[in-house]
């Protein structure tokens, strides 16, 4: 959709200033003379959103009624003014929320997705380019917005406050919701918990239904992991809202008329299986051993298995005594062959899906969460699989080595992703075999990002490699980012005139 004209008023400010000139024809009104005009059509709105906490509410209607054009500019005169960044993404990620509607969970609902991923972004940038990625969002927002008023102005509502079940009942409320696929209970069951119960408890719930099923290729576990991780930064004071957008995404049947609690869908099969499966794994299953060979293994399996055979070859490393973390890493390289052998959408989501499922197991204590979590990943993975070329496998890329070291290989390595990404991933594997710098690799994506990054999947893929890269062993941080190179943008992309633009807006 085209971007709003710049000429053109906000929908509010316009319908306040007509409803203002209608007042003045009448005549003088006397006492109501002083007051601002509020149109009926104002009215409604405000009686037909959520409304936000009132710190930072007005910062969130810039958002929503500056156009595109100027959104920017607005937004970096109130940072040179002293605006925080935990408020700036507070007002980015609500805006989003009450504005877009998460179903779809993907498509215009990626300017909710991908602000974790700029901020993850944010927090590895040189100083002068740390509000880059968050403008860059901010600017996805005003896209997706304008998406979402043309396909009908979804807005969260408020809640329906006579059904909120009181705190000892709305745990219970809220599992019976999702377990039926029943929206209105869950909306209001979300709300009880929200203002009663903490963050570890409300996340160990929302992590198990994240991932309990295929549809929307994974976006429902990254909704999870990444609203929760967006929510450590602005504030819990703000989850409300946040979690109510959540438990409505989660439960979309991606088109299906029939209630996936009393059908058997594809989608559901494999948790339905791991659901009794998990129960197999022995007790100590977490003190495991790290295994290169079940890695091996796994892995292998990952390129044919069938969702129920992946399943069953995890629990049986488990209890042979590998270690969760060796499952993991298969999944992670799995997810990132992907990406070599088929680029594109489902490659790129095997590995936000993995990096979500990893994010939720790491936070969450529930011993049965955990154990799904982990099948849940190996099962679903080959559902990523599409038809993908054949012969092209992770661990049997051949190091090349770069002709020159330190930041001259950095720099051969972009370059050759211009002309023969192949040999990039091969000079990768080279630099980093030879004791090159991840980290410096990784500072290299980046900067490209912020220069060309066009879409939301760059900055979500990328974020999600260079963080599971710089956190697992060094076999698998090596393929990783050799893989990676597959989708990375490169020098030959063209810069984006945003980041020209999001540069100016902070320097005034």
């Amino acid at each position: 959709m085209a971007p709003t004209r710049p000429d053109l008023l906000p929908r509010r400010r316009f319908l306040g200033l007509s409803a203002a000139g209608t007042l003045a024809a009448l005549g003088d009104l006397g006492l109501f003379a002083n007051l601002p005009a509020v149109s009926a059509a104002d009215a409604r709105v405000e009686a037909q959103r959520v409304r936000l906490r009132p710190e930072i509410e007005p910062l969130v209607q810039l958002l929503e009624d500056t156009s595109r054009e100027r959104v920017l500019e607005e937004l970096g005169a109130r940072i040179r003014r002293g605006l925080g960044y935990p408020d700036a993404v507070a007002a980015l990620l609500l805006a989003g929320v009450r504005n877009i509607q998460p179903r779809p969970v993907g498509f215009k609902f990626h300017a909710v997705l991908v602000v974790n991923s700029a901020h993850l972004a944010s927090l590895a940038s040189p100083d002068a380019d740390r509000w880059l990625p968050i403008l860059w969002a901010v600017d996805q927002f005003k896209s997706s917005q304008a998406t979402d008023v043309q396909a009908g102005d979804w807005t969260l509502g408020p809640v329906d406050e006579r059904a909120v079940p009181p705190s000892h009942r709305a745990r219970q409320a809220f599992i019976d919701a999702m377990d039926r696929w029943d929206e209105t209970a869950a909306d209001a069951a979300i709300t009880g918990l929200a203002r009663t119960a903490g963050a570890h408890e409300i996340f160990a719930i929302l992590a198990r239904y994240g991932a309990r099923d295929f549809r929307e290729i994974g976006h429902k576990a990254i909704y999870v992991a990444n609203s929760f991780r967006t929510l450590e930064v602005i504030g819990w004071q703000h989850a409300e809202p946040v979690l109510r957008s959540l438990a409505y995404a989660l439960l979309d049947r991606d088109g299906a008329r029939a209630n996936p609690a009393t059908s058997d869908l594809p989608a559901d099969r494999p948790y339905r299986h791991n659901a009794r499966a998990a129960a197999r794994i022995p007790a100590g299953w977490l003190d495991g051993r790290a295994s290169a060979d079940s890695t091996t293994q796994m892995l292998r399996a990952l390129r044919q298995a069938t969702p129920e055979a992946a399943s069953g070859l995890a629990i049986d490393l488990l209890t042979r005594g590998a270690a969760p973390r060796a499952i993991f890493e298969a999944c992670f390289e799995a997810s990132a062959e992907l990406m070599m052998r088929s680029p594109g959408i489902l490659a790129l989501h095997a590995t936000t899906f993995t990096n979500a499922v990893h994010y939720a197991w790491q936070r969450c204590a529930d011993d049965e969460t955990r154990r799904l979590l982990l099948l849940q990943n190996v099962s679903l993975l080959p559902l990523f699989r599409g038809e993908p070329r054949a012969g092209v496998e992770i661990d049997a890329i051949e190091p090349l080595a770069p002709r020159d070291a330190g930041p001259g290989a950095i720099e051969e390595i972009v370059a050759e992703m211009d002309r023969d990404r192949p040999i990039a991933a091969r000079k990768v594997t080279g630099f980093l075999q030879g004791g090159g710098d991840p980290r410096a690799l990784a500072d290299a994506v980046r900067r490209l990002i912020f220069l060309k990054g066009t879409d939301s999947h760059d900055y979500k893929y990328s974020s999600a490699v260079l963080e599971d890269a710089l956190a697992v062993g060094a076999s698998s941080r090596v393929r990783m980012l050799a893989a990676g190179v597959h989708y990375f943008k490169s020098p030959a992309d063209p810069d984006t005139a945003l980041a020209r633009r999001a540069r100016a807006a902070i320097a005034g």
